[in-house]
């Protein structure tokens, strides 16, 4: 995304950065638009154990190591070190120096929130999905969630959980438009959730996003899509305040 003022939009959002292949951010300059960015894990050779020792903090490294598949701990290290690299260049500081933290929840105010830098004001998500890892930054509070399209299947056994006019609207289509409307309605309602703090504890049927073309943004919030490729689909939701 490039740098600039304004509001966020779906043309802005429309194609991310990919990491690995476009320079290193410079340093964040506050008052322009969010920025996003995709790496796909596929493109880049596994980084060997003592690079992510080296990297990732204890909790981080604790979650490598419990993964039983190489795969999942593969793609699992791969997001992480991206994340840290992106905030490093962004804060201009070296990737294992990013100490993350967790803000209080909403809800019950324990340090499960959303995840943060300490003392830093620029604000971040990371979402993944198989081989791909989504990345958003922003000035406010920002979420991100990148999903694969689902077969038939998980799509009517899952539909029923959003809001009602959701579930009407994904039902009323023909079953081959399903997937990618159901797509896009889960990746709004989750970067919204993940933005909130408040995650899967809040119903997804409470909040509506519509699974439509264009999102709709609930209030304080702005929604968009973001293209990364077929079979996909992405979403971030920034703070408006």
């Amino acid at each position: 995304m490039d740098e600039g003022g304004g509001v966020p939009g779906r043309a802005e959002a429309s194609v991310p950065r990919i990491l690995g292949r476009d320079p290193l951010p410079g340093g964040w300059v506050r008052g322009g638009p969010p920025q996003v960015w995709l790496l796909r894990i596929a493109d880049h050779a596994p980084e060997p154990p003592e690079v992510y020792e080296r990297i990732l903090d204890a909790d981080e490294r604790g979650r490598a190591t419990a993964f039983f598949r190489d795969l999942h701990r593969e793609r699992y290290t791969a997001a992480h070190l991206g994340l840290r690299r992106l905030l490093g260049a962004y804060l201009g500081t070296g990737p294992a120096d990013v100490a993350l933290i967790r803000e209080p929840c909403p809800g019950c105010g324990k340090p499960h929130g959303r995840p943060a830098v300490a003392g830093a004001p620029l604000h971040f998500n990371l979402s993944h999905a198989g081989d791909l890892a989504f990345f958003a930054f922003a000035d406010t509070p920002v979420g991100a969630d990148v999903e694969e399209e689902q077969p038939a299947e998980v799509v009517d056994g899952v539909v029923r959980m959003l809001h009602p006019d959701e579930t009407a609207e994904i039902g009323a289509l023909p079953g081959p438009d399903r997937a990618a409307a159901f797509a896009r309605c889960w990746t709004r309602k989750e970067a919204y959730l993940k933005g909130t703090g408040t995650g899967l504890s809040e119903s997804p049927a409470v909040t509506y996003v519509g699974s439509g073309a264009a999102p709709v943004s609930p209030p304080g919030w702005t929604l968009t899509d973001v293209a990364v490729g077929a079979g996909h689909a992405a979403a971030i939701a920034v703070a408006t305040a």
